[in-house]
Parts: C-alpha cells; structure tokens; sequence
C-alpha cells in the first residue's frame, strides 16, 4: 500500500483525539454537557468567573480530565515503545508487554507498593523502572545465551519466559506480603486501572512520553536502518550499541511509568503500529508521532467503553484493550497476507 499524507491524517487523527478526550469527559455516571466542560476549562485556566456547580467542576478537573489526559498519554506513550521495540528487533510480535518489560516493571512497582522499599524515598516509576531494566537484561541475556539462528525468535521467547517468571515474582510478592484489601486493589490496577490518576499523574506521564517521543524522533534515521538489520544500520555509520541502548532505556522508562500509574494495559504497542503502518509507511518520521497519536486515541475510547459497557461498574481497561485489540490484530494479519 502506497504511504498517504502525513499531515493530512495527522489533522484528522488530532481531530478525532480532541472529540474522544471531550467525550472521555462528558461521558460517565453522570453527564456533563459541553458548555459546561468549557465553562470548567476556562475557570480554571483563565479565572473566567462562570458560576458553576462545584460537583460538576470537581468532576471535569479532577476526576475525568486527568483520567482523559493519562490516557492518551499512556497510549501514546505504549505505541512509539512498539514501535521502537519492532524496528530494533525486526520483530512484528515485539512489544513492552511480550518482552517482558512491562511484567518487570509491575513487580518492581509491586515491591516497592507492599514492602516500602527504601522506606518511601524510592517513588513507585523509579520501583517500576529498575524491575523494567531488570526484566529486559534477563531477556537479552537467556537471548544471547540461546544458540538459535533467528535472533528475532529467540528473543521472543526470551520475553516469553522472562514475562512469566516476573508475573510469578508479582503474584508471590502479592500472596506473602499483601493484605486482602492490597491484593484486591493490585489485581484490579495489574489489569489496568485508571481510577485514581490526578494532575500528580498528569504532570508525570505527559512529559515523560514528550520525552520519550522527541528522543525516539531524534533517532528516527538510525531506526529507519535497523529496519534492514544491526549489521545494515552499522555499514551505514550508525553506533549500533549507543542507539540500541538509548532507545531500550527510553522504552524501559516510559513502559515503566505507564505501568506504575495505571498497571498493566496490553495490546496497545502491538497493534497501534502495525495500523499505522497500513497508512504511512514504514518510514519512522511519519510512523512515530502518527502512532503516537493513534495509541492516544485508541485508549481514550477504550476508557470511555471501560466506563460505559457495563452500568454501574468499571471494567479494567486492560479488559478493554484485549477485547478490542485482538480482532483487530486478527483483521490486519489476515489483511497483510492477502496483501503479499
């Protein structure tokens, strides 16, 4: 398929962004119309003045906005990590969550939530990020171990078994040291939870995945030849070792932010990049901030089905993204073999 306009899906990507988060905080228990939300907007940020129901306005600013905004920051933030993850590997399956590094950065998180590590001077991202560069090293290193001939392949199934092994840390950590109470907040966060994000998660996640996405951008030509292979790239000047461990540690920090705010959300870096593939290409400057836009959009409508599918009840968004996420994924495989 040939590559379509940057800037023309960008807009309408954008547009589409901006009238989910509306939706993402209109929509809930109890709706709020439009003019309200702005009202709300323009007290806050220009002391507009608008006399307004102080439940509804601690609803939109402190309730479904940040949860809006954690979203998209989240999905964003989980799509350019596939991204980066597919291209290093030159892999199609690789994601945070299939190598492992989200699994290491929920037991990281896990440790530091029940045991009080470091006697609360260590935060529940850095917890989140030492289990992430943790669990990624063990995979890379049973993957150097192996002797296989797809490099790829082995270290798939490196994630593989590195995802299982901290998953079984978590769910240890959990059993030993948690209360009946902790372990049912911590199961219902693993799966993905957004209820409790406030501007404090805000203020973390939006700039950490500006980060993360200017970093990756800025690599965007070293990732364009790693497409061809670490030896490809090599032969055209690119520090192989200096770009791969910048990008891992980018994508390690990012994935465990995410993961420390909301949990674990499945799906999103796998299926996000290869949609937007379909659209623009292969190329890393259109890929990486369209999907960046993409994974934004697709998990706010994700939050606002979580919300909504059941009355009454929220579901965990990881529930969500799966149940979305895996037909999808099915229809683009299906898609590109018929394609070929």
């Amino acid at each position: 398929m040939k590559p379509l306009n940057l800037l023309g899906h960008s807009l309408w990507v954008v547009l589409l962004l901006l009238v989910t988060l509306a939706a993402g905080v209109a929509i809930g228990e109890t709706s709020i119309s439009l003019p309200v939300i702005a009202q709300v907007l323009a007290n806050k940020l220009w002391a507009a003045g608008y006399v307004l129901d102080p439940i509804d306005e601690g609803i939109v600013w402190n309730y479904r906005l940040t949860r809006a905004l954690v979203a998209a920051a989240c999905g964003a933030g989980l799509s350019i990590s596939g991204v980066v993850l597919q291209s290093l590997l030159r892999n199609p399956l690789a994601d945070p969550y299939l190598l492992g590094i989200s699994a290491g950065a929920s037991t990281g998180a896990v440790l530091v939530a029940i045991m009080g590590l470091g006697a609360g001077a260590i935060s529940l991202s850095l917890g989140a990020f030492a289990g992430a560069v943790a669990a990624f090293a063990l995979v890379a290193l049973l993957a150097s171990a192996s002797r296989g001939a797809n490099s790829a392949g082995q270290i798939i199934l490196a994630g593989i078994a590195g995802s299982q092994l901290f998953n079984a840390l978590t769910a240890f950590l959990i059993t030993k040291s948690a209360s009946a109470e902790q372990a049912r907040g911590i199961m219902f966060w693993l799966l993905g939870n957004l209820s409790g994000v406030r501007w404090s998660s805000v203020t973390l996640a939006l700039p950490v995945v500006l980060v993360g996405l200017l970093v990756c951008l800025w690599h965007r030509r070293a990732l364009d030849a790693f497409t061809f292979g670490s030896d490809a790239a090599a032969s055209l000047g690119v520090p192989v070792r200096q770009v791969q461990g910048v990008l891992i540690a980018t994508v390690a920090l990012v994935t465990a932010v995410m993961v420390s705010i909301v949990g674990s959300i499945g799906f999103v870096g796998l299926v996000i990049p290869h949609a937007v593939r379909l659209l623009v290409g292969v190329r890393h400057a259109r890929l990486l901030p369209l999907s960046a836009l993409c994974g934004a959009l697709f998990l706010v409508a994700a939050d606002v089905l979580s919300r909504t599918l059941i009355k009454g009840q929220v579901l965990p968004i990881g529930v969500i993204t799966a149940l979305v996420g895996a037909p999808v994924f099915a229809l683009i495989l299906i898609r590109g073999s018929r394609s070929r």
